[in-house]
């Protein structure tokens, strides 16, 4: 049976953290994926006394985001994140609208620039990968899509491929399961609430409470990519209990 991960972005409003754990162990996940909040401060002491309460409640990290400047700037401190939380893939998850390019060349730069990102944490031994949300779908002048020009410029690289967010941009999730499934080494299982509905929860669903159709989606996914890590999210849940019983729920039904 599939492993279930949980981002921990998504209880960011619900410390502490071992309570988290704590929940997540009892529901039933195996893993949980980290992101800079949670680990980027913390000195040595700090992430094994946060891997000790994982190990306590039975979850592994087993997957972290990482920015690119950190990534870039860090390396040292982000392999020793890694090392000590038991990750065995990292992503870069996100770039900040000032930091986006804005035409076909920026993107496949930018795809260069995390190839040679990848580098170090690659020879480590460790996946590494982007992190998908809408704006990498939305066409560039000449017609094509940042999703294109960064794997155009990163062939080395994989990816997480954030299915509600491939959506949310206008994309046709099975066609790029189907295009870029040799690429996709995890996938951010979340759902997205019928228009109008869950306003207060940036319009998210509890997986297996939306729009997406999980149920004949997930077998594509799992049938046509190499995904090892199949990560639930929600961006802003307003009951973070409710969150995690009903996603793992509606996914064991699968």
């Amino acid at each position: 049976m599939t492993k279930l991960s949980y981002q921990l972005y998504s209880a960011r409003n619900f410390p502490p953290l071992s309570a988290i754990f704590e929940k997540l162990g009892k529901a039933g996940y195996a893993e949980v994926e980290g992101f800079g909040g949670i680990y980027a401060e913390l000195d040595e002491a700090g992430l094994k006394s946060l891997r000790a309460d994982l190990d306590k409640n039975g979850l592994v990290m087993a997957t972290g985001h990482f920015s690119p400047d950190f990534l870039d700037g860090n390396v040292e401190k982000s392999l020793q994140i890694a090392k000590i939380l038991g990750m065995d893939s990292i992503y870069a998850p996100h770039l900040m609208p000032d930091q986006r390019p804005t035409d076909a060349a920026g993107w496949l730069a930018f795809g260069k620039r995390l190839q040679e990102m990848s580098k170090p944490y690659k020879d480590a031994g460790y996946e590494f990968g982007w992190h998908n949300h809408d704006f990498e779908f939305v066409k560039l002048s000449d017609g094509s899509l940042p999703i294109e020009r960064i794997f155009e410029g990163a062939p080395g690289i994989t990816w997480e491929a954030d299915i509600a967010w491939v959506v949310r941009g206008g994309a046709d999730p099975y066609a790029w399961v189907e295009k870029l499934g040799d690429r996709i080494s995890a996938v951010h299982v979340k759902d997205i609430a019928p228009a109008g509905e869950a306003t207060d929860e940036g319009g998210w669903a509890d997986v297996g409470h939306g729009t997406i159709g999980w149920a004949k989606l997930l077998p594509v996914v799992k049938a046509k990519t190499k995904a090892k890590h199949f990560v639930v999210e929600h961006d802003n849940p307003n009951d973070i209990d409710r969150n995690i019983t009903r996603s793992i729920a509606s996914f064991k039904s699968y």
